[in-house]
């Protein structure tokens, strides 16, 4: 009851609307009745056993009488207490109000969270690529392009470089989460490294721009030059490494320092002490927490550490980017309010992303399929160059690919393996499981081998050479002695390994021409059921065989990184050097 309407005619209080059912003994509520007709239910007799008491009330209006209680507020009939129903009925009136209160925030809180939700995607920035829209799929590897502009936009960042620049692809990294979501490897690309730029259309307007391609030009030009868009960086990146690429996410000069003012500053370490003219970054040796201005300038350094080249700033950029990493999945950041918005902001106003990651439900639904990779299993490393020899003496202006390392590591990304202890776990499961499947299907090569001309068998091409299945017989009747073999030509079907399919009663043939063949256990079939007497086995050749006698179906190895690669591992606190 609120102040405004108290001492009026009409009013009804929720207690009159409570009487006695004398066939229960329960107050029932009677709706309907009004002051002037009230209910004709004979009062209560007094009870001397127990004292009426206010019911518990799980609504503040209309409260909820309980078996053998007074009715609401201490009233019995028609007669009103005013000093037995008095605190109850301040009592009633604060929790109308509280429920009040909190009915409003609920209405209030999800109508603010719809408008905060649609503020947050009308932060984003959208671009359509050209590229068929679509996005990561849930059950496959995902590969997210990173890209952090050059471009001067905003206050305070016109004395980074080239004041007019339309921006570069500056900073790139591609970002492969694997299939089971346990590890991340994210590949840095040196935007100075000499490349192919493919032909690209870019939508201007509306309307369709076909860009032409370059050769032999600086990878970062990818970006910005003659109209190119993120998807012209993507296609680039694509044909760079044979790694498709899902979507990208596109920063400038801006996110470094605002979601590194969001989380509180970003914890840093040199080892020495730094006084970088052109970056402004003014360091003791030590360690640091980073933000805004100073953060920027931490990134973007080429003259405080290592070599001073674009190289070791790659290095100090993965350093600082793991460290954001650490602080965003801190117990500080996540339980904050003040930093959880703050960091929602600076991100989505920084970002620029294709349609694929185009709303903040498209975002979440990414967050959620790498919020479970431990930081230890995220690994940071860079695409392996060399100095380009092409460069004039004494100028190390570019890099070119280093493929002797390169081209394992890119193998390893296609191949959705790991970097981290992640997949030596994974491999030491695998290989138990295939220990014992190899000796299982080792047992089929224990035995005897039967006669040479006692093996009958078909020979089909299912994915050798063109002739693959008569050069074969040539060679098993001419060099081998085995008579009752037949060509039968290209095989129904197309096998990436060779395999002989044969009866339980055959194993001694199998085993003898196994021996013959090179074939390892695993090309081994064998059937439940006994063949007829001199029924044939079935021989087809897969796409492993090469010519007749050569081993078949070598175990495939596993990708392994190359010596020497660079690699920074997202949970590692190093020291900038």
């Amino acid at each position: 009851m609120d102040a405004q309407s108290r001492g009026r005619a009409d009013e009804i209080d929720p207690a009159d609307q409570w009487v006695l059912n004398p066939r229960t003994g329960n107050y029932e509520l009677q709706l309907g009745h009004s002051p002037a007709q009230p209910p004709t239910v004979a009062p209560p007799r007094r009870s001397r056993r127990r004292t009426p008491v206010a019911p518990e009330a799980p609504s503040p209006a209309v409260p909820k009488p309980r078996r053998g209680d007074g009715p609401p507020g201490g009233r019995r009939g028609g007669g009103r207490s005013r000093k037995a129903g008095g605190a109850s009925d301040r009592r009633r009136k604060r929790l109308a109000v509280t429920g009040g209160t909190l009915a409003f925030l609920l209405v209030g809180g999800a109508a603010g969270a719809y408008l905060y939700f649609e503020h947050l995607n009308s932060n984003l920035n959208v671009i359509d690529t050209g590229r068929k829209a679509g996005s990561f799929k849930k059950d496959q590897p995902i590969n997210i392009l990173v890209i952090g502009t050059d471009k001067r936009s905003g206050a305070g960042n016109q004395g980074y470089g080239d004041t007019d620049s339309v921006g570069h692809a500056d900073t790139t990294i591609l970002f492969h989460v694997s299939k089971d979501r346990s590890n991340a490897t994210a590949l840095s690309i040196p935007r100075d490294l000499i490349t192919d730029i493919p032909a690209c259309p870019t939508k201007v307007d509306g309307s369709t721009k076909d860009i032409p391609g370059s050769k032999n030009t600086r990878f970062n030009n990818s970006l910005g030059q003659e109209g190119r868009d993120p998807g012209c960086t993507m296609r680039t990146v694509e044909e760079l490494t044979g790694v498709p690429v899902d979507n990208f996410m596109m920063v400038d000069f801006n996110a470094v320092k605002s979601l590194s003012t969001a989380v509180g500053g970003v914890p840093v370490c040199v080892e020495k002490d730094v006084k970088d003219e052109a970056s402004k970054l003014d360091l003791k040796a030590g360690e640091h927490r980073l933000e805004g201005e100073q953060a920027l300038a931490f990134v973007r350094t080429r003259h405080a550490f290592g070599l001073k080249s674009d190289l070791d700033r790659i290095k100090t950029q993965q350093q600082f980017l793991g460290s954001m990493m650490r602080e965003m999945k801190s117990k500080e950041t996540l339980t904050s309010p003040k930093k959880f918005f703050s960091l929602a902001e600076a991100a989505t106003k920084s970002l620029t992303v294709d349609q694929g990651l185009g709303s903040i439900g498209k975002l979440t639904d990414l967050a959620g399929e790498l919020k479970d990779i431990d930081l230890k299993n995220v690994t940071f490393t860079t695409l392996p160059v060399i100095d380009n020899p092409n460069d004039p003496p004494n100028q190390n202006l570019t890099v070119v690919v280093n493929s002797a390392q390169a081209d394992p590591l890119l193998e390893m990304i296609r191949g959705d393996v790991s970097l981290t202890e992640v997949e030596k776990q994974k491999e030491a499961a695998k290989e138990a499981a295939d220990t014992e499947a190899k000796n299982k299907q080792d047992a089929l090569l224990q035995g005897n081998r039967a006669p040479a001309g006692d093996v009958r068998v078909e020979v089909y091409n299912g994915g050798g050479p063109s002739g693959s299945a008569s050069t074969t017989l040539t060679w098993l009747q001419q060099s081998k002695g085995v008579y009752r073999a037949s060509n039968h030509g290209n095989a129904s079907v197309k096998l990436g390994s060779t395999q002989l399919e044969y009866a339980p009663n055959q194993a001694d043939q199998a085993r003898a021409l196994a021996d013959m063949m090179g074939l390892s256990a695993s090309a081994l079939k064998i059937g439940t059921t006994d063949a007829a007497p001199k029924a044939p086995m079935k021989l087809t050749l897969g796409a492993d065989f090469k010519e007749p006698g050569a081993p078949l179906n070598p175990a495939a190895a596993t990708p392994q990184a190359p010596e020497g690669l660079q690699r920074l591992e997202a949970d590692k606190a190093v020291c900038a050097k």
